[in-house]
């Protein structure tokens, strides 16, 4: 009978060593796991402070998506630095999607919770990013909805404030962001709704560009709705009353 006890207490006590040592590894792989992503997307940051990207994820999706509707993949982008975009077109996009865009450190609070206040009463979903949460997404981060990719999100939208500063932000939000069916960006939206470069933009058509920013596959810059020509109007107004753009 001793024995037996004896022999539990030791295949306890080695189920007990073995269970800490999973414990332990598991641990140790979340721990490197975690210092990876975090080496990572530090690196990816400061790359691409410098570096201009190249293509992002929802690029490829849409390719993707053209090709299973039957059409040519299509990615039309051009890049053209900060001092290439018409001052209105910059002006447009701070009147459209970020007006604290200069005053803010990547959030603005008080839009996130108009947001969550108008969603809560309304079906149709009201976005509160800024300007640098939505660079954040369109470069690091996958197309979804989803807690993770929220909080992934702010994690990049901390580093880029960081790393980037302003002038970097713009520069990289007007050169990435979609624009229409496979077109990408400030360059290739001019060319293609107004058959000019971007450094010869008009306010109005900055405007009928920042206009379409929240759905390009649905609406059109040359091809406005009545909705569209009234926010473009807000759009030129809330343009007169921004002070100095200074990045």
């Amino acid at each position: 009978m001793a024995k037996k006890i004896q022999r539990g207490k030791s295949a306890g006590k080695r189920n007990g060593l073995f269970r800490n040592s999973i414990v332990k590894l598991i641990l140790r792989v979340v721990k490197l796991a975690v210092i990876a992503f975090i080496a990572a997307s530090l690196f990816g940051v400061i790359l691409y402070r410098f570096v201009n990207p190249p293509v992002t994820w929802l690029m490829i999706q849409r390719g993707f998506e053209r090709k299973g509707r039957g059409l040519d993949w299509k990615i039309d982008k051009t890049w053209v630095d900060f001092d290439e975009i018409a001052d209105p077109m910059k002006r447009a996009a701070v009147a459209a999607e970020d007006q604290t865009f200069l005053e803010n450190h990547g959030f603005d609070f008080r839009a996130i919770e108009r947001a969550i206040e108008k969603n809560s009463k309304s079906k149709k979903l009201i976005g509160g990013s800024t300007i640098t949460q939505q660079t954040a997404k369109n470069v690091f981060l996958y197309p979804g909805r989803s807690l993770l990719r929220k909080g992934l999100e702010a994690w990049f939208t901390v580093l880029i404030e960081a790393f980037w500063g302003k002038k970097r932000i713009m520069e990289v939000y007007l050169n990435v962001i979609e624009m229409g069916d496979g077109i990408y960006g400030i360059e290739a939206a001019s060319q293609a709704y107004f058959h000019k470069p971007a450094s010869k933009l008009t306010k109005r058509q900055a405007a009928a560009i920042a206009v379409i920013f929240p759905s390009p596959l649905k609406w059109s810059a040359t091809k406005p709705t009545k909705y569209l020509r009234h926010r473009q109007y807000l759009i030129l107004k809330n343009m007169r009353r921004l002070g100095p753009l200074e990045f």
